[in-house]
């Protein structure tokens, strides 16, 4: 049986790129141009792989991440990037992903990092999806609203600043998606001042890496 790779970019040349080194060697792929969508498919289908960029509009990688974790936590992710997000496609590395490949990449590259992806993500265990560090998360959204240094390493180093902090994988995720829904489904209403910071600055930032 083929296996089936999902490919999630906003690039028509990166997704044509992929889809026709992967279809050479016998894989199905299903490529989408969008986060959103991408993370849809990866949730109601079945997908050996998954391999997304990491700066999208909308929905960026750390999201497409964080949702597969939640429900397909067994399924490789491989990270797409370029130079400017490498920084950001480490960190994911680090919260999740598989492996990351940075652009532009031979079809030998590619298929070293995705037979390689799908041969290291058995037998290893993921964490469930629930916030545990409370007072940690709120330390966060209260100085972010008041250190726009903190505010400005947290979205340029993709996160890195957030291992100086007691947090599961998980809830770096919600902070660097601003998934604001998800933390006040666990630690109840947010102050508005310390949601806004979040939400202004993950859409600003574009993914990770600030223009």
């Amino acid at each position: 049986m083929k296996k089936r790779a999902l490919v999630i970019d906003d690039e028509q040349v990166v997704l044509s790129s992929v889809s026709k080194i992967l279809t050479a060697e016998d894989y199905e792929v299903v490529a989408m141009m969008n986060g959103g969508a991408g993370i849809s498919h990866a949730i109601n289908e079945s997908f050996d792989i998954v391999l997304t960029d990491i700066r999208m509009p909308f929905v960026d990688g750390f999201k497409v991440l964080m949702e597969i974790r939640r429900f397909k936590p067994g399924v490789p992710i491989v990270i797409i990037t370029g130079y400017a997000t490498v920084n950001s496609a480490v960190q994911a590395v680090k919260l999740g992903a598989t492996d990351y490949i940075e652009k532009p990449f031979t079809p030998e590259q590619l298929l070293r990092v995705v037979s390689t992806a799908l041969v290291s993500v058995s037998g290893e265990t993921y964490e469930e999806p629930t916030l545990v560090h409370k007072k940690e998360v709120v330390k966060i959204l209260k100085k972010g609203a008041s250190d726009k240094e903190f505010v400005k390493q947290l979205f340029s180093g993709g996160g890195a600043i957030l291992e100086k902090f007691n947090l599961t994988n998980h809830e770096k995720l919600a902070i660097l998606t601003a998934d604001i829904d998800w933390i006040e489904d666990h630690i109840g209403t947010v102050k508005e001042k310390n949601k806004n910071w979040l939400t202004a600055a993950a859409r600003a930032y574009d993914g990770g890496e600030k223009p």
